[in-house]
């Protein structure tokens, strides 16, 4: 249950700092004071709503073991939502995304919102009913073989139609890879050609300027004997400079053996095969790519080569494969009418206090999907709930959610649930109020009430006022609460009639 919640800097709220106790806390205010986004800022701190507060913190008892915090039943849990440039959430002093959050807070918290009107679709419900049935380690053990095996189905079926449409084309295909692997094969690439004719041309292109500046120095070698005796002349040993000579004349010869070789080349196919190979770079990036697109082609091209036989196998895979997903599928089905059963029994439960009985939950088969084959269909009474009223609808729907909180929450959770009782006649309204009074002994629960009855029946009242663009909350005592269930009931000129009902449904 919550103790407390600290509010600061959160739109028109200043400062909130509320305790509050067991049982039902209702709030009410005239509208625009500040309800719903009070309610707001609390579930953004279970990671339910965006944070718009500076600083949020809230206090709570512990009704869950949860290891990785070291938290136990009874333990006081602390959540702290700082927001500066981006906004960061505490629990125990510990860091914590809001994703893990909201995980760690779903056992705890349940928010029930009337503006969501699909808890009685098929694929809402059948999920609540393998979160029941999950408790069972055999179950869970077929749903993750389902969910696997029906994944691989998927898989092999995009396969086979992929398949079938390649052998309405399939002779388009094979030419087209035929088409493909005979271009490359005919320049027939290797993977460092392209780089050593490059060189090649780059050395033609300075052949004729080194053998001209080769010319030009054979003086020097002419010469060389006078720079020797020159040296002996001077008492030097001249070793370095024949060296120097020697090392020299190594090079020219080298170049020389080199030219002899590049004059043998013919130019004319050097540019072309550069070409060639340049235009397979342009179009796949590389050598290598170009060689690996052929290789996938030839892949192809066996495939297309084989593909009846390989469709034969595919067809056999998947028979196979969808007899073990629909058996599967059957087994989850049976466990799903048991929970269904438990849901069933609860929901007419409560149905009792709302005036309403005889709700009837069924599973028809459907066409397998990644649910399995089951449809749930929800009617009251044998009839439709299209054709129901909207307070049946209401009351009904109020039914289902406390039903499957039941399931989804651990006793002493806290349930919020937003403006329940709106637009609803005087008897709905009394109804919701003994369904939420018998309920809150289990549960904490937060509700936003437009209605005496709800109000009257809460263990903490609190008033939400707007003054000069200032939102207050205040923990009202008996004879304000009189008051305020008075306008409810009369309006802002309250009536004796008005006052004496307020305190009747008080007492």
């Amino acid at each position: 249950m919550i103790n407390r919640v600290y509010i600061k800097d959160f739109l028109s709220f200043k400062e909130v700092d509320l305790e509050f106790e067991k049982g039902l806390v209702v709030f009410t205010g005239s509208s625009g004071a500040g309800k719903s986004i009070l309610m707001e800022a609390i579930l953004s701190l279970f990671g339910i709503k965006e944070p718009k507060a500076k600083l949020s913190e809230v206090i709570l008892e512990s009704s869950i073991i949860d290891e990785d915090f070291d938290i136990n039943i009874g333990d006081e849990i602390v959540i702290k939502e700082l927001k500066k440039e981006k906004t960061r959430y505490l629990l125990n002093n510990q860091s914590i995304s809001k994703k893990r959050l909201y995980t760690f807070s779903s056992m705890l918290i349940k928010h029930l919102s009337l503006k969501d009107k699909t808890d009685f679709e098929s694929w809402k419900l059948i999920k609540f009913l393998d979160i029941v049935s999950s408790k069972n380690s055999k179950f869970k053990k077929i749903k993750q073989e389902f969910d696997t095996t029906f994944q691989a189905l998927q898989k092999e079926k995009k396969e086979l139609n992929k398949l079938i449409e390649d052998e309405k084309k399939v002779e388009d295909l094979k030419e087209f890879a035929k088409f493909e692997i005979e271009k490359i094969e005919a320049i027939n690439p290797l993977i460092d050609e392209y780089d050593e004719l490059i060189e090649v041309k780059r050395k033609l292109s300075k052949k004729d300027k080194i053998e001209a500046a080769l010319k030009s120095l054979a003086p020097i070698f002419d010469s060389s004997h006078l720079v020797s005796n020159a040296l002996e002349l001077l008492e030097v040993d001249s070793s370095f400079f024949d060296d120097a000579i020697n090392e020299l004349n190594n090079h020219f010869e080298k170049f020389n053996d080199s030219l002899s070789e590049l004059e043998e080349l013919d130019i004319e196919n050097i540019l072309n095969r550069i070409e060639q190979l340049s235009s397979l770079q342009k179009r796949f990036g590389s050598i290598q790519q170009a060689l690996e697109y052929k290789k996938q082609k030839q892949e192809d091209l066996e495939k297309y080569e084989n593909i009846s036989f390989e469709k034969t196998k595919l067809e056999k895979r998947i028979e196979d494969l969808t007899a073990i997903v629909f058996s599967l599928a059957s087994q989850i089905s049976e466990y799903r009418k048991t929970a269904l059963i438990k849901l069933e029994n609860r929901v007419n439960h409560y149905l009792k206090f709302l005036y309403l009985s005889n709700a009837k939950i069924t599973s028809n088969k459907k066409e397998l999907d990644s649910t399995g084959i089951d449809e749930i269909i929800f009617n009251l009474n044998g009839v439709d709930l299209d054709t129901i009223s909207s307070g049946e609808f209401n009351r009904l729907r109020l039914a289902l959610l406390t039903s499957i909180s039941e399931f989804e929450i651990v006793n002493n959770g806290v349930l919020f649930l937003d403006e329940i009782d709106a637009n609803l006649s005087g008897k709905e309204s009394s109804a919701i109020a003994t369904v939420l009074s018998q309920l809150s002994k289990s549960y904490q629960i937060f509700a936003i009430s437009h209605q005496p009855q709800l109000t009257s029946s809460a263990n903490q009242h609190f008033l939400v006022d707007k003054v000069n663009g200032e939102s207050t909350v205040t923990l009202l005592n008996k004879e304000q609460r009189v008051d305020e269930i008075s306008r409810m009931i009369s309006g802002e000129d309250i009536s004796k009639e008005a006052l004496q009902f307020a305190k009747n449904l008080l007492n």
